[in-house]
């Protein structure tokens, strides 16, 4: 049975040869079966569509008011099959990345800057948050992937650890002499604390540690930026609870020094989620792997 598009095939290719045969040729049909999907397309619209002449047939006054959105819809059809063409070979399209602003610093940009150098057609829309935020952004389907800190408890994500990181604790010139051997957390908690505000993933982290110890953050200072933290305890307004992988620019020069503990942080990491019940765009995908192929693991 013709559908109905491919009626409007025959139609257009019959308006742009003016002949039945011609158009027959380009279709790879007979001329039979071209007069009567003519035949069908003008019995379903109850309307003449070309009037036959010796030389072949031209179209009607209908017939050409027709042709012009015919027209108009196939054109726009083959604009769509390119697009859905450029997409499969990543030649257009954007990713939607949640991510937040000091992981995109410190862990995204380089992968970034790899996928763009691959797929230059490719666009970015990036979407800052927390990963509380990122997470709720991600299950509305507002962005593709969210990169974010883990842990992450919710069944209808996809999680990807990406990278171990070490909170520790840091401080300037001013604290020297007061940590010159190691030192429990309880007694670090009695100095002034600057750590992120409480609606971080890094923060709940250290609040559930401190809790099973029954100890518990009083900080000087609560920021929303990481950078800012080291920024505080640089010019000594305290003791930074900080990220050891996103600090190396303060620690290595030592413009900030690491407290040695007597016992153990535990590491956490940080990761890729996406939904499981909705297929990831080949763009999405293809960034994903540029990522997971340095070092990934399902969890």
């Amino acid at each position: 049975m013709v559908n109905k598009l491919d009626l409007y095939r025959v139609f257009y290719e019959v308006a742009q040869h003016k002949s039945f045969s011609k158009a027959a040729k380009s279709l790879y049909l007979t001329q039979p079966a071209v007069s009567q999907s003519i035949s069908q397309l003008e019995t379903e619209l109850d309307i003449r569509l070309f009037n036959r002449n010796p030389q072949g047939v031209i179209l009607t006054e209908e017939g050409k008011l027709l042709y012009d959105y015919v027209h108009s819809a196939l054109n726009l059809l083959s604009s769509g099959e390119n697009k859905m063409e450029e997409f499969k070979n990543l030649q257009g399209g954007k990713i939607a990345i949640g991510v937040g602003d000091t992981i995109s610093r410190y862990f995204l940009l380089p992968f970034l800057e790899t996928f763009h150098q691959q797929y230059p057609d490719i666009s970015f829309k990036l979407v800052n948050g927390t990963t509380f935020e990122l997470v709720e952004i991600l299950k509305q389907g507002k962005i593709d992937i969210a990169i974010c800190n883990f842990p992450v408890e919710d069944d209808r994500l996809e999680k990807i650890t990406c990278k171990n990181i070490q909170d520790t604790f840091v401080y300037g010139t001013k604290y020297n002499s007061e940590f010159n051997q190691p030192i429990s957390i309880e007694d670090v908690l009695n100095y002034p604390i600057i750590c992120l505000d409480q609606d971080s993933i890094s923060r709940h982290f250290m609040d559930e540690l401190l809790a099973k110890k029954n100890l518990s953050l009083n900080p000087e200072f609560e920021l929303g930026s990481h950078d800012l933290l080291l920024d505080f305890a640089r010019i000594n307004l305290g003791v930074a609870c900080v990220t050891r992988e996103f600090s190396t620019s303060y620690i290595e020069p030592g413009l900030l020094k690491e407290i040695a503990l007597t016992e153990e942080i535990p590491k956490r990491s940080i990761g890729i989620c996406y939904l499981k019940n909705v297929s990831l765009s080949l763009a999405s995908k293809k960034f994903v792997d540029i990522i997971t192929d340095k070092t990934s693991e399902k969890i």
